[in-house]
């Protein structure tokens, strides 16, 4: 469903929230002691942004396919315009907040035929692997998988050009390709299937980067000239993990508490996907392709959550949840009936256990932005 009775209001309101918040996010140390103004990433001159992914990313895909998706019913929403919007958090996401600070209104989702696509295209899919279904042996809640994506991001692209005008690669010079996050719903769903670390290292995440790399391949042929491909978070650090992954040994956890062999994981899939960009890189040398580190960024949230105005005693639990250290019952989750939620989710990082509060997003866009700001090709004075 689009906004469109409301959507100037929306706007607005999305732009005021931005401006006041992304301003006043802190940095990590890599950074100095504040963030680079953000609002220079609206110097990189970006016309439009098309975004890929999963629930993280998804503004309402999802929505459209399932509308008893739990993403689309009370609490989500919450926090930004009382209700849901079919976004996986209770407020904004983080291509919300890197939209705005690049001037680009809400990127409405691709599956809204009636929307307004003049600012970009957001394809992302709530429940979407990046390996494709029908070579998919994992549970999949969608099967509007990565490859799906990019063929939707095709056919769209060729809708816009009109029998009398010729479409020429040129025309993407200004645009930014987000392509992700993917991979995380193939690792949940290995995970949960009982595989070994091993297992997935070794046969499955050869496989996932290969097809976000395939993804990768395709925008740049359809021609894209500046690409941002995400990692994956530290899956160790998140509650529905932690909950299902319990262990009594103390060494199986690491200074903030996190699974080490699940954020080892995350870590072994972003250096092969980091070695991956960087070969495509070496034989696309006028194509910026950069690699959003989503690890750190998530990293420097815990270290930091003190003095950015989050919890250091909920940083790991899940605001909207129930049950147990981490507020998290798979039988009971956050949207199902009589599942409380949290006074504050401003004090989180977690929203439901899997995806983050509107905060996190906000504080995590930042961050990134100012990292990614150098690399794409921005020319700021």
């Amino acid at each position: 469903m689009a906004f469109s009775s409301r959507d100037g209001l929306f706007q607005l309101l999305i732009s005021l929230c931005s401006l006041l918040y992304l301003r006043q996010a802190q940095s990590a140390s890599s950074f100095g002691r504040t963030l680079p103004d953000i609002g220079l990433l609206k110097s990189c001159n970006i016309d439009k942004i098309y975004q890929f992914g999963a629930s993280k990313s998804d503004t309402g895909n999802r929505r459209i396919e399932n509308p008893l998706d739990l993403c689309n019913l009370p609490p989500y929403g919450q926090s930004f315009l009382r209700e849901p919007t079919g976004r996986c958090s209770d407020g904004l996401l983080m291509i919300d907040y890197i939209g705005s600070a690049a001037g680009i209104p809400f990127l409405n989702p691709y599956l809204n035929s009636k929307a307004n696509f003049s600012h970009g295209v957001n394809f992302a899919v709530g429940g979407s692997t990046a390996l494709p279904v029908k070579k998919n042996a994992l549970v999949s809640a969608t099967r509007s998988s990565l490859d799906v994506q990019v063929d939707w991001m095709s056919e769209f692209l060729v809708s816009q050009c009109s029998s009398h005008t010729y479409c020429s690669l040129e025309r993407h010079s200004k645009n930014l390709f987000i392509v992700g996050e993917a991979g995380n719903n193939d690792y949940n769903s290995a995970l949960f299937q009982g595989k070994t670390i091993k297992e997935i290292k070794g046969e499955l995440m050869p496989q996932i980067v290969q097809s976000i790399m395939h993804a990768v391949k395709k925008v740049i042929r359809a021609g894209a000239a500046r690409i941002v491909v995400p990692g994956q978070y530290p899956l160790g650090c998140f509650p529905v993990y932690l909950a299902a992954f319990q262990s009594n040994s103390t060494t199986d956890y690491d200074k903030h508490e996190c699974l080490k062999a699940l954020n080892i994981l995350a870590a072994a899939h972003n250096k092969y996907l980091q070695h991956a960009i960087s070969a495509m890189q070496k034989r696309k040398p006028n194509i910026k392709i950069v690699y959003a580190d989503y690890y750190n960024a998530f990293e420097w949230l815990l270290h930091n959550a003190p003095y950015i105005g989050l919890d250091a005693e909920s940083t790991l639990e899940a605001c909207c949840g129930t049950g147990g250290k981490y507020n998290q019952n798979s039988t009971q989750r956050c949207g199902s009936l009589n599942v409380p939620v949290c006074a504050d989710p401003d004090q989180h990082i977690s929203w439901d256990g899997l995806h983050l509060t509107q905060k996190a997003n906000r504080l995590i866009a930042s961050w990134l932005v100012a990292d990614f700001i150098p690399k794409i090709d921005c020319k700021i004075y």
